[in-house]
């Protein structure tokens, strides 16, 4: 009788992803929270800024702060759950390849990230931007928020894997993440910017091959390292 074969990376990426969403669908619990979180900063900005319509540059730096915020309450929530049930001792336990959790988790982020920034961005439109984007200017801020997203979503996984190790795992996901994402947020705050502006605007193509590039960089970083931070 032959041994059964340890499962596949993509068949126990599925599972853990199925997993994941399924307790959040059952129990939101870190979309909603990033969500709040989303809609009292921009309340907060409006009286804080003292105006009712912001644009250009620091349009786009009230957006992707408060994103960038907001997900930092996702990646801190990670691993949390699997930590204090026993679910990630046991997958490291399973004959599954580790991989398979970095793919479920950044995945699994991603999709979070994504639902608040589409809700996050269609928030700050009527609370505070002044001007109204056209629909193709909605396109390419919605391709910024999918290669943004990405981005956060392979990093927060990799610093999330470092923090629950951690018992001061909320402190050490905000030192470390948030320097971490500066190329990031750099350069998708500079695409945003003509986007959020009055008149037209394009996106630039300089920002994009940046965030493009830096995806490429950290996915291939958290793919090599995963491995050996959530062993130790």
């Amino acid at each position: 009788m032959s041994a059964a074969r340890p499962p596949s990376t993509l068949s126990a990426a599925r599972a853990v992803l199925y997993k994941e969403l399924t307790l959040e669908r059952r129990a939101p619990q870190t979309l909603t929270a990033m969500a709040l979180f989303c809609a009292s900063a921009f309340v907060i900005f409006h009286f804080a800024l003292g105006r009712d319509e912001v644009e250009g540059a620091l349009a786009s730096g009230v957006l992707w702060v408060t994103l960038t915020l907001a997900a930092l309450l996702g990646i801190g929530r990670s691993f949390v759950a699997d930590r204090e049930e026993g679910g990630l001792d046991g997958f490291l336990l399973a004959p599954a390849p580790r991989s398979a959790l970095l793919i479920a988790k950044a995945t699994t982020l991603f999709v979070f990230l994504l639902i608040v920034g589409v809700l996050a961005a269609l928030l700050f439109s009527v609370l505070l931007l002044g001007p109204t984007p056209s629909a193709s200017q909605w396109a390419s801020l919605a391709l910024l928020i999918v290669l943004a997203d990405l981005g956060i979503a392979l990093v927060g996984t990799l610093i999330a894997g470092i923090a629950i190790q951690t018992r001061a795992r909320d402190l050490i996901t905000s030192i470390l993440a948030l320097p971490l994402l500066i190329p990031l947020l750099i350069a998708v705050t500079k695409a945003s910017e003509p986007l959020l502006s009055v008149g037209a605007g394009t996106l630039t193509g300089r920002w994009l091959a940046l965030l493009g590039l830096y995806d490429l960089i950290f996915g291939l970083l958290a793919y090599a390292l995963f491995d050996y931070l959530v062993e130790d």
